[in-house]
């Protein structure tokens, strides 16, 4: 199989630490993947872990069980754990346009990306409010939809990185629909769900209690389940949010559409929060990240827990892989 493209991520973070973890971790069996990193930044980091610059993705599967195969992108300064540095957020762009270049042309088969600081870029000039949306710009322009996977849970948060003002202000039937109908699709394309089973969550609590606790679910929330079923999608809801969760409510669906980010997140993390996945649906190319951030405070400490990166690596695996077989 075709290696993964693992992102360095900001350098003064954790990024480095878990992706020689990882390699460690995984280097006997797989899933093959190469960094777009420094080489002299890793070995800093960690110089027992051996590694093997390269010249193009097609090395790293021979040379990833004896080294972490690298494929050189000097930073413009050398990093400092916890100090994040704007003079490196070209070349931490640079390594995601590389990594994406290189998945959309085939020579890997999925990206992953390590961390990266957003007020950092922005610094540096970066014009776009996150990771997700800059993949979806270099992609072609698609609607992304931002999929958290634990080993117990699904969640896809209707709206993501805003204000819950915001998120109440911004939500609509039409936003719903649209963000069922990606998930649904990447169910069936990325995981091989043949019939997905999506489970919308209530705005309000008790989903609204028919009206008494708000209008939202019965006005917004409830339409878009409607419209999801219309559409041959297995859709229920709304449920209340605060017993949706529970084992029992969970082995009733695949994934939860949930109103706003905290909704879904928090459950997914109190679950299992070292190896949860975060997962961009609706992309031409397979994406995984850790579903942590940059861990400025412990960088450089050689504490940083590589479980999430590790199960991001495998997923994406899996998931080119079942692209492949649905090719």
């Amino acid at each position: 199989m075709r290696p993964l493209a693992l992102t360095m991520g900001d350098p003064a973070g954790i990024g480095g630490e878990i992706a020689l973890a990882a390699w460690a971790s995984l280097h006997a069996e797989g899933p093959a993947f190469f960094a777009i990193d420094d080489p002299a930044r890793l070995a800093a980091i960690n110089p027992r872990v051996p590694l093997a610059p390269i010249a193009s993705p097609e090395e790293a599967p021979a040379r990833f069980a004896e080294a972490l195969p690298v494929l050189p992108l000097p930073l413009a300064v050398p990093a400092t754990p916890g100090n994040p540095d704007p003079r490196n957020g070209p070349v931490v762009i640079a390594a995601i346009e590389r990594a994406v270049a290189l998945a959309l042309a085939g020579r890997a088969a999925a990206l992953v990306t390590n961390p990266i600081s957003k007020s950092v870029l922005y610094a540096a000039g970066f014009a776009h409010p996150g990771h997700t949306e800059f993949l979806a710009a270099l992609t072609g322009g698609a609607q992304p939809v931002m999929m958290l996977v634990g080993p117990e849970l699904r969640v896809v948060p209707v709206t993501v990185h805003v204000s819950l003002r915001a998120a109440i202000a911004t939500l609509s039937t039409d936003l719903i629909v649209r963000t069922g109908r990606i998930a649904a699709a990447g169910l069936a394309r990325d995981f091989g769900i043949a019939r997905p089973r999506l489970a919308l969550a209530g705005l309000n609590p008790h989903a609204g209690e028919e009206g008494a606790l708000g209008s939202e679910d019965r006005e917004i929330v409830a339409p878009a389940v409607a419209a999801l079923a219309a559409a041959g999608i297995d859709a229920t809801g709304p449920f209340p949010p605060d017993t949706m969760f529970t084992p029992a409510a969970r082995a009733r669906y695949d994934a939860a559409l949930c109103m706003y980010h905290d909704q879904g997140l928090i459950p997914l993390k109190t679950l299992d929060m070292a190896h949860g996945v975060n997962v961009t649906l609706g992309l031409p190319i397979v994406r995984t990240s850790p579903d942590h951030g940059t861990a400025f405070d412990i960088a450089g400490r050689g504490s940083a827990d590589p479980s999430s990166l590790i199960a991001a690596l495998r997923l994406a695996a899996a998931m080119a892989a079942q692209r492949e077989r649905a090719a």
